[in-house]
């Protein structure tokens, strides 16, 4: 096994003064770190969760991706600002700094948070909510090692309610 390695967030925030709606995963993943953007992976399923939710197109590019993501005031993020960890495992991290969402949360009206999985969210309550005073809620992760759900099963969980 290898060993872990410190890393510090790599990728910043994705937000303007429009987003009214904050996602926050865990920490980004060994390919998202490559492409220096959220969900890089190919086969983590958040790019084509969010193109169902929001009745738009697939985005391809990391462009079209944070176009989209504007467009709908979405703003997107990760609770840890750096950690150690081995490769892209969250079962992996420890030795946690938090992110501030200060920066996000100041400029822009974001009235929901979202947590994308369980370690998003642990970590959330547990460093940054008491900061913040919102709660979060938990959604099941999109990444490829969730395979308890399915694709449909993410669909059905994310009925387009949670955008309104």
């Amino acid at each position: 096994m290898k060993p872990a390695q410190r890393i510090d967030h790599p990728i910043p925030p994705l937000y303007d003064g429009e987003s009214r709606i904050l996602i926050l995963g865990s920490f980004p993943s060994v390919k998202s770190r490559e492409a220096a953007f959220f969900y890089g992976h190919p086969q983590n399923r958040f790019w084509k969760l969010m193109a169902y939710l929001l009745s738009e197109e697939y985005p391809v590019t990391v462009e079209e991706r944070a176009e989209m993501l504007h467009r709908n005031h979405i703003a997107l993020w990760d609770t840890i600002a750096s950690c150690e960890i081995v490769g892209s495992s969250d079962s992996s991290i420890r030795n946690v700094m938090a992110n501030d969402l200060t920066p996000i949360l100041e400029s822009a009206p974001i009235r929901q948070i979202y947590c994308n999985g369980a370690k998003s969210y642990e970590y959330y309550k547990k460093y940054i909510q008491d900061r913040t005073g919102i709660p979060a809620r938990k959604l099941p992760s999109t990444s490829p090692a969730n395979a308890s759900f399915r694709m449909e099963d993410l669909w059905h969980t994310g009925d387009r309610s949670w955008y309104h």
